[in-house]
């Protein structure tokens, strides 16, 4: 069976940076209960199964280690919910920038 991760592979990896209770004291008490987590994509320097520790190397040359979370991981940007309010704002917006009925 093939490893789920192959050396040379491009992936992203997961790592804790902070474990909850570690978080710096003025983080929000529900932050405090989250582990601090990284996501970094570069090479596998090795090869690797899911959820076991693998290095790799970054578009900068860092070494980072971590576990993998996907193999060739394309690039996702999200601005969250559609926002009623955000709505509102635009028509108000709109009216005092280009004017119209009062």
């Amino acid at each position: 069976m093939d490893p789920f991760v192959k050396k040379g592979d491009w992936i992203q990896i997961e790592d804790v940076v902070l474990p909850a209770g570690k978080r710096a004291p003025q983080v929000p008490e529900d932050t405090q209960k989250c582990d601090l987590k990284m996501w970094v994509k570069g090479e596998a320097l090795s090869d690797a199964e899911e959820g076991e520790l693998v290095k790799i190397r970054t578009t900068t040359g860092r070494i980072e280690k971590g576990c993998p979370t996907a193999v060739n991981p394309g690039y996702i940007h999200d601005y969250g919910e559609f926002q009623p309010e955000l709505l509102k704002i635009e028509h108000q917006l709109k009216q005092i920038l280009f004017g119209g009925e009062s």
